[in-house]
């Protein structure tokens, strides 16, 4: 590994060259604090790229027999190296998308929908880069990192150059707003509503606990539009700690997540799950009293606690006996249009398992399935008339060393050529209120349709 520090700029602007190159991605920290949203990371140019698509494997862009996380599992145990202590925990490695559909593959579960996603969105269900050269900042102390492995094909040093041109300054550039562009919903108020009733009834008749029911907004883009340019007006109106941008040629998809799935870093694993949403107050005094409702509401912390369960129990597939532990429980976190009950769940990683064993055990994430997962999954099949794609799966990184970070996909966009789709929704218990649902699911897609311009109290189509 070679190492080389550089004077420090903003992530944000030192992709901006990269932006429109495919297979480019910014792992990206809106929402700097010392735990959660300190780093961010650039990768451009992989030497080689995995995706899946309903059974179909292609590495580097041919197609290939075999199962998408058996063959991650191998090409990482192929080039792994040490990290470096004293840098960033991301040094190189597997970075990308997992779908939500890549579920399909670990439980038996309903074929995902075939063809319901606009011609320029239909997106794989798993695309991974393999990247040997990456620039690596810590946003609190302000410092920046070229790091690169000299082994792995031979061109790190050219791909290294490339990013190293990057960090030249450059004007920053201001983007208009785009006029609010056209856009619809699969989910009337009406529809919606009597979907939560169904999972209700579902509920009692004892085939589940939860379940996570997602309305797609789909947006008509206008001529000439900037996915980059959308993205960085999202995370100024959304600030994540778990934000990224992944340029991938036909498509790319814009995150600005506030919560993490897994974190695995020298044998410890974390999950943070979010149950339990309020908007935010328009004035301190009505903020202060919607966050005191939610911290005091005995629907969202049962809520949120029988996630906490559901993942307990993942983590302990895969965890030394008795390890497993809840060192936090229905804290309060405030983000920029709603405050959400928070969760972790630590553990301490079996030895001789990785990150791809990991993943087997817990994706997608408890947190936007329901309890139990497996019939929670298959309601969601029955219930939602789209395949979610990239949202509720899982962006980040496996490291060459091992070490994984990765997010609930939620607050995500797929940005097409012409169109573009989001989810937002929520968990549905038995004391679950249909209105209050479907207006939860418009206070999530709040910052997303305002990125678009769009507002949507002044309408909802359908």
């Amino acid at each position: 590994m070679l190492v080389e520090e550089l004077a420090f700029a903003d992530p944000v602007q030192v992709f901006a060259p990269l932006a429109q190159q495919a297979w480019s991605m910014l792992f990206d920290s809106s929402r700097i604090d010392q735990v959660s949203g300190r780093f961010a990371y650039i990768c451009a140019d992989p030497f080689l790229t995995l995706t899946y698509r309903d059974g179909e494997l292609c590495r580097n862009g041919k197609p290939q027999p075999g199962d998408p996380l058996d063959c991650l599992e191998k090409l990482l145990q192929q080039h792994v190296r040490p990290a470096h202590a004293d840098l960033p925990p991301f040094q190189g490695g597997a970075a990308g998308f997992f779908g939500y559909e890549l579920g399909g593959l670990l439980e038996r579960l309903p074929p995902p929908r075939p063809g319901d996603m606009p011609g320029d969105l239909d997106v794989p269900d798993m695309a991974v880069g393999f990247y040997d050269a990456v620039l690596a900042f810590d946003l609190i102390a302000r410092r920046c990192w070229l790091i690169r492995h000299e082994d792995m094909d031979g061109g790190a040093d050219a791909r290294a150059d490339a990013l190293r041109a990057c960090m030249r300054p450059r004007p920053c550039v201001t983007e208009n707003l785009p006029a609010p562009p056209a856009w619809t919903v699969n989910f009337t108020r009406a529809d919606y509503q009597r979907a939560v009733e169904k999972v209700i009834g579902y509920i009692l008749a004892g085939d589940i606990f939860q379940a996570n029911i997602a309305m797609r907004f789909r947006v008509t883009l206008p001529e000439k539009f900037s996915r980059f340019g959308f993205y960085r007006r999202l995370r100024e109106l959304n600030p994540a700690p778990f934000a990224a941008f992944l340029e991938m040629g036909t498509y790319a998809v814009a995150s600005s997540s506030p919560e993490m799935f897994l974190r695995l870093a020298n044998g410890k694993l974390e999950t943070s799950p979010i149950k339990g949403t309020r908007p935010r107050g328009q004035t301190p005094e009505l903020d202060t009293e919607l966050a005191y409702v939610l911290i005091n509401s005995e629907k969202d912390r049962a809520e949120n606690i029988m996630i906490v369960d559901l993942l307990r129990n993942d983590l302990s597939r895969v965890c030394d006996d008795g390890s497993v532990d809840v060192p936090r429980l229905c804290e309060l976190e405030s983000f920029a249009t709603v405050h959400h009950l928070v969760s972790t769940v630590t553990g301490k990683l079996r030895q001789g398992l990785g990150a791809v064993d990991v993943l087997r055990a817990a994706f997608p994430g408890g947190s936007i399935t329901g309890a139990p997962k497996i019939r929670a999954m298959q309601i969601i099949a029955e219930i939602e008339p789209h395949r979610r794609g990239p949202y509720c799966g899982a962006i980040g990184y496996v490291g060459f060393d091992g070490a994984m970070d990765m997010n609930i996909a939620i607050r995500t966009v797929v940005l097409g050529a012409h169109n573009a789709v989001f989810h937002a929704g929520g968990g549905v218990v038995v004391d679950s209120n249909p209105s209050a649902e479907y207006a939860e699911c418009y206070d999530k897609a709040r910052a997303l349709l305002a990125a678009f311009a769009i507002e949507p109290a002044c309408g909802e189509p359908g």
